[in-house]
C-alpha cells in the first residue's frame, strides 16, 4: 500500500508562548487522516526567517510528498512564513501579478462596504502578495492574504493563513479536492470504552492483539476512576485500499480485544 506523506508546520510565536493553542495543527491532522493520508510530523517554529527556513528544508529532506504550512501570511512585519519558503527553496521573493490582483480585489470590496477607509496597495498589503518564484496564488475567500502552493512534481507545498477560519475556508475549497484526486486509502477507526481492567493488565492484551492483526494500530486511553473502577477509551485504526479491507480489519481486532478484556474480567461499556 503506498501512502501519501504528510507534514504540517505551524508558525507562530504565540503557538509556542502558550497564548495561543495549535488547533490549526488539531484540524488539518485528522481531517488529512480521515481522507486517508499519513501524517508523519506536526512542527511548531517561531515567526523567524531562519527557523522556518530550516523546519521547510528537514521537511523535503524526508520525501514529504505534502507539506501544508499555516500562519505568516499576512501584513505585519513579523509575519515571514513566505520569506522563510524562499529561502528554504533558493527561490526570489517577487510581487505575484495574481496575487496582488486578489489582494487589490479584497481591499476594495472592504473600502465599498464602509470596513476600511482607503483601498490603497500599501507597502503591507502589496507585501502579502510577494510569492516565492513560481508560486501559484490561491483565493482565500474570507481573509484577505491569498494562500499559496508550490507544486514540484513528488512534492507539493501549501502555505495557509493563521486564522483558523480562513485556513480552513482555503483548505476545503481548494485544496481538499486536489488531496482527494490523488490519495488511494480509506481509513477507518472505532473506539470502546472498558472499566474493571486497568491499563497495566490491558497492555499485554493490546500487544497480543496487535500479534494477531498487525495492520492495525491501537491505542489505549485512560479516562481516570468512576466509583473505584478504571475507564479505559481503546481506539483501534486501520488504512486500507479498500474501506471495507480497513473497516473488517478494525472490526476483527476489537472483537479479539472484547473477548480478551471480558475473559480477563472487565467489562465493555454499552
Amino acid at each position: 500500500m503506498k501512502l501519501d506523506v504528510f507534514e504540517i508546520i505551524s508558525v507562530g510565536n504565540e503557538l509556542l508562548n502558550g497564548k495561543t493553542l495549535n488547533t490549526n495543527a488539531h484540524w488539518l491532522a485528522k481531517t488529512i487522516t480521515k481522507l486517508g493520508g499519513f501524517v508523519r510530523r506536526c512542527t511548531v517554529v517561531r515567526d523567524d526567517v531562519d527557523d522556518i527556513s530550516s523546519a521547510i528544508k528537514e521537511s523535503i529532506k524526508r520525501k514529504v510528498n505534502w507539506l501544508i504550512i499555516s500562519g505568516g501570511l499576512g501584513p505585519t512585519y513579523d509575519d515571514k512564513t513566505l520569506q522563510g519558503l524562499a529561502k528554504a527553496l533558493n527561490r526570489e521573493l517577487i510581487v505575484n501579478a495574481d496575487a496582488l490582483k486578489m489582494v487589490e480585489k479584497k481591499y476594495e470590496m472592504m473600502a465599498h462596504h464602509g470596513m476600511i477607509k482607503k483601498a490603497d496597495l500599501t507597502p503591507e498589503r502589496i507585501k502579502m502578495a510577494k510569492l516565492p518564484k513560481g508560486s501559484k496564488p490561491i483565493i482565500n475567500p474570507i481573509g484577505t492574504a491569498p494562500g499559496v502552493m508550490i507544486d514540484d512534481g513528488y512534492k507539493k507545498i501549501v502555505c495557509l493563513p493563521g486564522v483558523p477560519v480562513e485556513m480552513r475556508a482555503i483548505f476545503k475549497e481548494s485544496i481538499l479536492p486536489m488531496i482527494t484526486k490523488v490519495i488511494n486509502n480509506f481509513y477507518h477507526e472505532k473506539s470502546i470504552h472498558t472499566t474493571g481492567i486497568v491499563e497495566s493488565e490491558l497492555a499485554p492484551l493490546i500487544e497480543k492483539a496487535l500479534s494477531n492483526n498487525p495492520l492495525v494500530y491501537i491505542k489505549s486511553y485512560p479516562k481516570g476512576y468512576e466509583e473505584g473502577n478504571a475507564k479505559i477509551e481503546i481506539q483501534v485504526t486501520a488504512m486500507a485500499e479498500q474501506y471495507f479491507t480497513a473497516k473488517k480489519r478494525v472490526e476483527d481486532a476489537l472483537e479479539q480485544l472484547k473477548s480478551m478484556i471480558m475473559a480477563h474480567g472487565g467489562m465493555i461499556e454499552k
